[in-house]
């Protein structure tokens, strides 16, 4: 008896433990069909992955998340973390049936701490994943390597496995599903905006010494708490955004401070951004290449600029390039001896007014083409053949003029109203002070290109304002003379010597055209070159044999003509520079390579078109004491040559400031950025730059 109880007792027990057993059995496939991994559980929170359905039921792709609970004051970070952190890092490797996965990130938020703005996200986020199966329908193994980092006052760094097995076929009863989940931070992954009411309508980027990208938003309701998150090259960042006052209605406009670098700064124009905008339940993510904008107006340095701008336009006026102008007006003057005060006042400031105006013309062209993206600079138009073959043309035609070949006839009313009875017309006075300026700028001069470099590197406002105090320097002896004609009046009394004046003067013009042809022959070859001179001599010729009007000006019009066909006709390439044992060819990158080595490198950026870069190199450069000081061991003396456009120098002007010619640099140990020169150059600044660039107790030239 006893021992049947005890025998019942033994089949009971075992009956028992086979019961757990068998619920044990039963339940794990259960726990794997519910659709979510095992929790990895830390002091800071926990994950886990988790399926939209428990098992695979035919399909070629999964919907799976990536399920954080984050402890209150932990956070992890965003694909694009900010200052600090690193976003979670994804490994499938031992997964089956998988071929691949593409994770999405629902919008973040920003953090900032001790001066440090990150970006990620606090209690509870769901990484919406996308998984490829290499079978549909077959069964996966899924296997989740995970390395991730979640922070509050201090980070802890975390490395897991998550490991879920999905079935095949339809999901078992009872199975449970995570889709309601992951379709809600599916919904919180930023798109392309429509269904938020938002649209990225334009990027620029602003320069100045705190540069900004303005970004402009459709937005069909107000912005109340907007956020941005920018991801672009690396080396620069972007602060948080503050929401400014639109001049658009259903536009918001953001400005986000950027950080970089000047050169990395450079090349944000164009560059594609990847956006991403969040508003509260409303969010954007998009791709916009910034346009460059003007920087604000710096008042301050615009006033500091200005009288360098007014004195560099006056001291033009002593430039090699503009003397022949101001001899022809100085024989109009002469012949407005003992003529009425306001005769002379009012040719003078005609001839300022051109100046101005011209200036004017040319602030102009600068913003056009800078606005087109072009190289704009300081002479360039001198880098273009019809320019040229204009200048020549024109400049036969004052030479032929002074010669006596022909005047310009003005009708009676237009001659009347322009002022014929004080000896020349207002509107001749106009047009001398215009080609005054033409001609003046292939020169540059002292103050000349600090002013131009500020101007150019600006916005609008100070290219016009810089422009018009250039025109107002250059224009200042005039609108002196017209303030105090009597002046004028202290020039000889008009005589027989005019006449030979005049001639000397045609000659001088004529001397100024074959100049250009000479730099015509550098852009479109000899052949070209000498085509255009002989059809300009045609119109010299033509002026002397025609007598009718007519005639006259249908061969001067038609010669001038086909001197503007002849670049596009019978230009040739430029003949390859010939080799020079003591210039050495422009490389910004050599230089670098060099001064590391320990020489001194002397750069000369110069131009057929620029006579002042010719008195440099005639008064100070090629005179033998710099000479036998270039030419000594340890010393490189570099040539760019500017009279063709060339990106690469203009962007090497560009790294000075500058944008015109003459330049010159040095570079040394002492001096490994460079140092700029003056535009008008003497022996004792090139040789103290040369001695300050090899370093205290050493001797420019005697590196070795």
């Amino acid at each position: 008896m006893d021992n049947n109880r005890g025998l019942r007792r033994w089949w009971g027990a075992f009956g028992l433990f086979g019961a757990l057993l068998l619920a044990l059995v039963v339940s794990a496939p259960a726990r794997a069909a519910d659709g979510a991994s095992d929790w990895f559980v830390t002091e800071q929170g926990q994950v886990r992955l988790v399926a939209a359905t428990p098992s695979v039921d035919g399909a070629g792709s999964l919907e799976l998340g990536l399920q954080f609970r984050l402890a209150p004051h932990w956070k992890i970070y965003w694909r694009s973390p900010g200052d600090a952190g690193y976003p979670p890092r994804l490994d499938w490797t031992g997964s089956t049936n998988l071929a691949a996965t593409e994770m999405a990130w629902p919008a973040p938020q920003r953090f900032t701490a001790q001066g440090l703005e990150t970006v990620g996200y606090t209690g509870e986020v769901v990484f919406p994943i996308t998984a490829r199966l290499a079978q549909a329908g077959a069964a996966t193994h899924l296997r989740l390597g995970l390395s991730y980092l979640t922070c509050s006052k201090i980070c802890v760094p975390y490395d897991t496995v998550l490991s879920l097995d999905l079935p095949a076929g339809p999901p078992p009863e009872g199975g449970g599903s995570y889709a309601a989940v992951i379709a809600r931070y599916a919904a919180r992954v930023p798109g392309d905006g429509k269904g938020s009411g938002l649209g990225l309508a334009s990027a620029v980027l602003v320069p100045g010494a705190k540069p900004m990208l303005e970004l402009r938003v459709d937005s069909a309701s107000p912005l109340l708490a907007p956020d941005g998150f920018i991801e672009g090259p690396a080396g620069v960042a972007f602060g948080a955004p503050h929401l400014a006052a639109s001049d658009t209605a259903g536009q918001a406009l953001l400005r986000f401070p950027v950080f970089a670098a000047p050169g990395v700064l450079d090349r944000l124009v164009g560059h594609p951004l990847k956006v991403t905008l969040v508003d509260g339940d409303r969010s954007l993510e998009a791709s916009v290449a910034p346009v460059a904008g003007p920087p604000p107006v710096d008042l301050g340095l615009l006033l500091r600029i200005l009288p360098l701008a007014l004195l560099g336009g006056f001291i033009l006026n002593f430039m090699p390039c503009v003397l022949p102008v101001l001899s022809i007006k100085l024989l109009g003057v002469v012949a407005l001896h003992g003529r009425p005060r306001a005769h002379l006042r009012l040719g003078f400031l005609a001839m300022g007014l051109g100046v101005i105006l011209s200036f004017l013309v040319l602030a102009g062209a600068m913003l056009t083409l800078k606005s087109a993206g072009a190289a704009v600079g300081w002479g360039v138009q001198f880098q273009q053949p019809l320019f040229l073959v204009f200048m020549v043309a024109l400049l036969t035609l004052f030479a032929a003029n002074l010669w006596g070949i022909f005047e310009v006839p003005l009708p009676a009313w237009l001659g009347t109203a322009a002022g014929r009875g004080a000896g020349t017309t207002l509107l001749g006075n106009v047009a001398t002070g215009a080609f005054a300026t033409l001609l003046a700028t292939p020169c540059s001069a002292p103050f000349l290109g600090t002013a131009v470099g500020f101007a150019l590197a600006a916005g609008p406002l100070e290219i016009l304002a810089v422009f018009l105090a250039l025109g107002m320097g250059m224009a200042a002896p005039y609108l002196l003379v017209a303030a105090l004609p009597q002046l004028a009046r202290a020039l000889p009394r008009p005589g027989r010597w005019m006449g030979a004046l005049r001639r000397v003067l045609g000659l001088a013009l004529a001397a100024t055209a074959l100049w250009l042809v000479a730099v015509l022959a550098g852009e479109i070859g000899l052949a070209a070159a000498v085509t255009v001179a002989a059809l300009m001599a045609g119109i010299a010729a033509a002026l002397v044999a025609l007598r009718r009007p007519a005639l006259r000006g249908g061969a001067v019009v038609a010669l001038v003509l086909a001197g503007f066909l002849v670049p596009a006709v019978l230009a040739s390439p430029p003949p390859a520079p010939r080799p020079d044992a003591f210039w050495h060819r422009f490389d910004r990158a050599e230089i670098d390579r060099l001064v590391r080595h320990g020489d001194v490198v002397f750069v000369d950026v110069t131009a057929d078109w620029c006579l002042t870069c010719k008195v440099n190199k005639e008064l100070v450069i090629d005179q033998p004491q710099i000479r036998e000081r270039l030419d000594q061991p340890g010393i490189v003396a570099m040539r760019a040559d500017w009279t063709r456009p060339s990106d690469t120098i203009a962007a090497y002007l560009r790294s000075f400031g500058r944008y015109g010619i003459p330049f010159n640099a040095v570079y040394g140990p002492a001096l490994p950025q460079g140092r700029a020169l003056s535009e008008i150059l003497t022996p004792d600044q090139v040789l103290q730059a040369l001695a300050d660039a090899a370093g205290p107790g050493k001797v420019a030239g005697a590196l070795r």
